[in-house]
């Protein structure tokens, strides 16, 4: 009886696979970044307390911008990714005696999910995610 070969896979396949994982792996550590926040943030059901831009939603592709951008960056380098917040909410503390300032994106493919981005002065020092009801 002959013993059936598994057809190998192509190189193009293995680095379609690399990149993949690659790709998993970045998201893994950049939603770790937010932890610490995150909770806070999606039990948060705080309203806006001022909107700044009523149209403003966060496509998928800011999303994964943003994503590259490293906690402690100036909040111009976000900004520049993201442009004016839908609206900013209430301040929080984070750490023991930083207050830090909050503005939030509704998600354009799910209205139902807001991204929250946090600058401690102006330094980007996270995000979370807020799940509207």
């Amino acid at each position: 009886m002959r013993r059936l070969r598994r057809p190998r896979q192509t190189k193009r396949r293995k680095q379609v696979g690399v990149f993949v994982s690659g790709v998993l792996t970045l998201l893994s550590f950049g939603l770790g970044l937010g932890f610490r926040y995150q909770a806070e943030a999606a039990a948060s059901k705080e309203l806006c307390q001022e909107v700044v831009a009523a149209k403003a939603v966060l496509s998928r592709a800011q999303l994964g911008q943003l994503l590259t951008v490293p906690e402690r960056a100036g909040r111009q380098a976000v900004r520049t990714i993201v442009q004016e917040p839908y609206c900013t909410m209430a301040g929080i503390e984070v750490r023991s005696g930083v207050k830090a300032e909050r503005e939030a994106y509704p998600l354009a493919f799910d209205p139902n999910t807001w991204l929250v981005l946090l600058y401690e002065g102006d330094e980007y020092a996270g995000y979370g995610f807020s799940f509207q009801q």
